[in-house]
């Protein structure tokens, strides 16, 4: 999973997807004989996006897309100015895949939006035609000027790969999904993680992580899981040291308290591993910042709700979040295990609420916490 040079990640804009641009990123011809050498080997970073495309999100998507241009504001507001960058993004949306089968499981949910289908985005870094390649370059070289892989502004190029739009499974797997992104066997996104580079990973979600281990976890047998919603991932994910201490009690209507990640669970890959994973890819694991935009994680409580397309109330996790956006109210669930995740970069973490109108405050938290490494 790891690591690749600057050379492969020049190599990967040059090859089939195009060529990288030294010419400030505005003109439509590149450069394919670029050396990577003539970088500036300092400041370097990495910067995955996992951004949920969900359904759920809809409410959300004029907010995000107005705050994206701050993110990059922000970066290239750093003391000493923008680093040296690779920025990707990805998607939660891996279909039916589980973690640790063969083959993924059977397709559900239609064909519109939130359907899960086979293994979904799989993990690739996006690509939009404002970008030579898979992934963002901008970086300094010897002579001070910018090697660039992208036409306009970097503010642009960013917001236009980071519209994930809201037709993805409904069924989130983001830390799986990030794992993906950064595993050699993605060879779509070769080139995009470097040895000497810092790493930031921010997660944008709206409800908690839910990477399956066994595709088992989808089947429609309702008597053990109950309605195939995505209240099977906080009912059988998480466990509450009150009120919810076992799968047959998080079922329960009611409030709940001390909620966690069920590290025992046999139906989703446990939290613990995947900071082991992260904390991995570098040699020192302070090289890895987490930065989390997603619901707060209390208070808890489980009530009956309608379901989308109608019907029977059914047990569902109650909303942590609420404010009114730019086209009404918007709202988030519970973010229990990756608030948990995040917590396992000590001191390279930074957490806030989705549920609201200006995101420069966490997005400059979390540069924040970058400029210290750099």
């Amino acid at each position: 999973m790891r690591r690749a040079s600057l050379l492969l990640a020049v190599a990967a804009a040059c090859g089939d997807d195009g060529a990288a641009r030294s010419d400030g990123g505005t003109g439509s011809d590149a450069d394919p004989t670029v050396d990577a050498s003539t970088e500036k080997a300092e400041r370097r970073v990495d910067i995955l996006f996992v951004i949920d495309d969900g359904p759920s999100m809809t409410d959300k998507r004029t907010t995000l897309l107005n705050n994206y241009p701050n993110f990059i504001n922000v970066l290239e507001a750093m003391q000493g100015g923008l680093p040296n960058v690779h920025i990707g993004v990805i998607t939660p949306d891996l279909g039916v895949r589980g973690s640790l089968d063969s083959s993924p499981g059977m397709d559900f949910g239609g064909t519109g939006a939130g359907a899960c289908k086979s293994t979904g985005k799989r993990g690739e870094l996006r690509m939009t035609s404002a970008i030579t390649g898979r992934y963002i370059i901008d970086v300094e070289q010897l002579d001070g000027t910018r090697l660039r892989n992208y036409t306009g502004t970097l503010a642009a190029a960013f917001s236009g790969l980071a519209d994930v739009g809201v037709q993805g499974c409904g069924f989130e797997q983001p830390l799986e999904a990030a794992k993906l992104a950064l595993s050699p066997t993605t060879v779509a996104n070769t080139g995009f993680l470097r040895d000497d580079a810092k790493l930031v990973i921010i997660f944008i979600d709206d409800e908690d992580d839910c990477s399956i281990a066994h595709t088992t976890f989808f089947d429609v047998n309702t008597n053990t899981l109950g309605p195939l919603q995505g209240f099977r991932c906080n009912r059988f994910g998480h466990v509450c040291a009150t009120g919810g201490t076992d799968s047959d009690q998080m079922n329960q209507i009611g409030p709940k308290d001390g909620c966690t990640s069920n590290e025992t669970s046999t139906y989703l890959t446990h939290v613990a591993d995947y900071v082991t994973f992260f904390r991995g890819l570098k040699a020192d694991p302070n090289d890895v910042i987490i930065g989390l935009l997603a619901a707060p994680t209390t208070p808890y409580e489980v009530e009956l709700r309608t379901p989308p397309g109608g019907g029977t109330a059914i047990p569902a996790v109650a909303h942590t979040c609420l404010f009114n956006g730019p086209n009404g109210a918007e709202v988030g669930d519970p973010a229990v295990r990756l608030a948990q995740f995040a917590v396992g970069f000590p001191s390279r973490y930074a957490m806030a609420t989705i549920c609201q109108q200006d995101l420069s405050g966490p997005l400059t938290q979390i540069t924040t916490l970058l400029a210290t490494l750099l």
